[in-house]
């Protein structure tokens, strides 16, 4: 099981709980000599610094077996391996002791601070001092780890459509302007919109036909009778709507640009995520990419990217870590159980990422994988 890397705070309570411990006892060493055995000062200081070698000694094989210690035990802390996770052995808790010793004799606190300097200073981001790196050991938090809901993706801004609201919307009209032809059927008065409203006049009655008689008659001399006049002949032609004035063609304003516009419900084009790593590399996420310093996919696994990554403490795992695409388009980093743990910095606040917990990444947002970065930014 991977647990993370123990705050300073953490770390200098568990020492001072220690501390205080063994100096109650050394000091209980030396009332009791001088009270029951003898009050001789070369006496009371042989019992004291006696007492001084058999604490260190079992604080240390107690350390390097079980990784921990009263105050540690008290703070929920456990001193490990750097790079395996095990027991450090007796050993390396010795020599460990001893430099933590020594940083503790009364020289008003210079040699603790400089040791927790030390750890601040990690180029590793792993809070190891100098007697860690010395020994090669790591303090790492055990405590039960509280779930807590991923609110990371709720930093971005959430661009909601409405999908309905856009099917309703209807398409801008678009401006249609006829060119005038010169040809001889352009000359011809097109019919108007009124005139195509206006009902069409029914035709004039044919005139009946005039029968003759077989035989001519002699003509007779009668008064001329006048002839009716058809009735469309007295009513005025129909008035005729003048067309309008066309305008000339160098008046006229050009068409405007007639833009596609996207079907109702065609889904907009998922987002670019580009990547950028510490050491030059960079590439546009195309599917789940595998990071670590010999990355293997698991069985049935379909990954796109393999980034090994050198690391010079050895502070990266073998696969450290997964990101790659959600189905709505985001960005996702988890941890696979790595080590060293990583961590998600966003606008320089860091969070620790839980093994197996993924969380939403957001542009800018900067991802450590023990000595090594990568950068996120969104394109387009």
């Amino acid at each position: 099981m991977t647990y993370p890397v123990a705050e300073l705070e953490r770390r200098f309570a568990a020492f001072a709980v220690d501390r205080l411990l063994a100096w109650s006892l050394i000091a209980a060493v030396g009332v009791a000599t001088a009270l029951f055995v003898s009050d001789d000062l070369w006496t009371v200081v042989g019992a004291v610094a006696g007492a001084t070698v058999v604490i260190w000694l079992v604080l240390a094989v107690v350390q390097g077996v079980s990784g921990t210690s009263p105050g540690k035990a008290v703070s929920g802390l456990r001193v490990v391996h750097h790079g395996t996770g095990t027991p450090i052995g007796v050993g390396p808790a010795l020599l460990r002791s001893l430099v933590l010793g020594v940083a503790g004799l009364p020289t008003f606190g210079i040699g603790v601070a400089t040791l927790a300097w030390t750890a601040v200073e990690d180029r590793g981001r792993q809070r190891r001092g100098w007697h860690d790196h010395l020994a090669h050991t790591v303090v790492v938090d055990v405590r039960p780890v509280v779930e807590v809901a991923d609110t990371a993706a709720d930093d971005a801004p959430r661009h909601i459509v409405n999908l309905t609201a856009m099917r309703l919307v209807p398409a801008p009209p678009v401006e249609q302007v006829r060119t005038p032809e010169r040809s001889e059927h352009s000359m011809r008065r097109q019919p108007l919109p009124a005139d195509l409203a206006r009902p069409a006049p029914a035709p004039a009655p044919a005139p009946a036909p005039v029968h003759q008689p077989a035989h001519p008659q002699p003509m007779q001399h009668q008064p001329a009778q006048p002839q009716p006049v058809p009735a469309q002949q007295w009513s005025s032609p129909p008035a005729q709507t003048p067309a309008p004035p066309s305008q000339p063609p160098s008046h006229r304003l050009p068409a405007p640009p007639v833009r596609p516009h996207p079907a109702p419900g065609t889904p907009m084009a998922p987002p670019r995520w580009r990547v950028h790593f510490d050491n030059g590399e960079s590439f546009v996420i195309a599917g789940l990419a595998l990071v670590g310093r010999r990355p293997e996919a698991r069985a049935g696994e379909q990954v796109a990217h393999l980034i090994p990554l050198a690391s010079a403490d050895m502070s990266v795992s073998k696969t450290h870590a997964q990101f790659g695409p959600a189905p709505d388009g985001t960005i996702v980093v988890m941890d696979r159980g790595s080590t060293n743990g990583t961590v998600l910095v966003r606008q320089g606040v860091s969070r620790q990422l839980a093994p197996g917990k993924p969380a939403a990444l957001v542009d800018g947002d900067k991802v450590v994988y023990g000595d090594r970065e990568m950068v996120v930014s969104r394109e387009g």
